[in-house]
């Protein structure tokens, strides 16, 4: 399986070393036989962190500082690109940790927690931006990722125990695709900037993207064809059904598990058409990555939490649209046309858990006379 792939808020403090192990993310990128692009990626958390869809008109103000003890002036940069994102509203300020701009360019921050060291300021760098205000700052400044790969050498990202983070240290890595279907894989490892192809499709959390693209060498035997019979001794043996090919497909939900499932799905489901038909798909693959509540637990010995899917997000990058649904609503995607968002001047925000999600249809009225 994989083959070219493989060649290639107060919480208490005695939970916070559980919840790095649980966050759990998987985003994924399709692109349709016409060329159309489209994103897609869940949130896993355990605690309600305000989740709230943003919109940041071009033109807005980002503020880049560096760490407080080296007294570097702050950094204003002008947003060139309208943007709509995500973001924990219980932290400061726009730290997007999902979104896409007016110009095509998508992203998503999944956690990589236990082995994200970011970057040293010094005084004599000029270009820095905290971790929270990454995401901002690339979606606002850049249209492709051809730009955003040859801007990110030349600024510093940096975190420390100033930044207001929530109950969560901000160890974060990115997954950021075109319209042209072009995707880079963004880590901070030992405090350096590490810069991956995306080769895979796929970005979930730990380990480091290297070790994931490595490790699905071990799934090779997977096929979406399974055998259907075999001789044993005098006595032909049958399938007991489809999918033969996939036993071995890891089913739990840890990060190299849900990386594995989610790029065979990717590269091996039937190739959608068109941009609606990678919207449907993007859906299915995600359905095989949500966590319900209750399965995903971690405990401090005394007490229990639960990872679970809070929200939904698939990006049509080709037509500017964006599909969204919570856990309540996860089979009623609400369909936003951003292009009417993104022609705003003024800054907006909404609870996701808030939305105005469809209602559910009465069915039986199709066949009642």
């Amino acid at each position: 399986m994989l083959k070219a792939i493989a060649a290639v808020v107060s919480i208490a403090a005695t939970f916070n070393a559980t919840l790095n192990a649980s966050l759990a993310c998987t985003a994924i990128e399709l692109v349709a036989a016409d060329g159309s692009v489209v994103a897609g990626r869940t949130m896993e958390w355990a605690f309600d962190m305000q989740w709230s869809l943003v919109s940041l008109p071009k033109g807005s103000s980002l503020v880049m500082t560096a760490t407080k003890a080296l007294n570097l002036p702050p950094v204003t940069v002008t947003s060139k690109h309208a943007v709509v994102g995500i973001k924990p509203a219980i932290i400061p300020g726009d730290t997007l940790l999902e979104g896409q701009n007016s110009a095509g360019l998508g992203m998503s921050g999944n956690f990589l927690p236990d082995f994200t060291q970011y970057q040293t300021v010094t005084p004599q760098d000029k270009a820095y931006v905290s971790i929270l205000g990454f995401g901002a700052w690339a979606l606002g400044q850049f249209a492709t990722v051809a730009e955003l790969r040859a801007a990110l050498p030349g600024i510093k990202v940096w975190a420390d125990n100033t930044l207001q983070s929530g109950p969560t240290p901000p160890t974060v890595h990115f997954m950021f695709t075109d319209r042209s279907g072009a995707g880079i894989v963004v880590e901070f490892v030992n405090g350096q900037q590490r810069i991956y192809d995306s080769v895979a499709k796929v970005l979930t959390n730990a380990p480091t993207y290297d070790w994931h693209v490595v490790n699905l060498r071990n799934y090779l035997n997977l096929s979406t064809v399974g055998m259907s019979s075999v001789r044993v001794g005098e006595t032909n043996v049958t399938a007991l059904g489809q999918g033969g090919g996939l036993v071995g497909v890891p089913g739990d939900y840890t990060p190299p598990s849900r990386f594995v499932r989610a790029a065979f799905l990717v590269h091996y489901s039937t190739k959608p058409k068109t941009a609606d038909e990678a919207i449907q798909l993007a859906g299915h693959i995600m359905n095989n990555v949500d966590i319900p509540i209750g399965i995903a637990q971690s405990t401090d010995g005394k007490n229990a939490v639960s990872d679970y899917t809070q929200w939904i997000a698939i990006k049509d990058l080709t037509n500017n649209r964006l599909l969204i649904a919570d856990y309540a609503h996860r089979t009623s995607y609400l369909t936003i046309d951003l292009n009417q968002i993104f022609t705003q001047d003024k800054p907006a925000s909404a609870l996701i858990t808030g939305l105005p999600y469809p209602k559910v249809v009465d069915g039986a009225k199709v066949l009642l006379k």
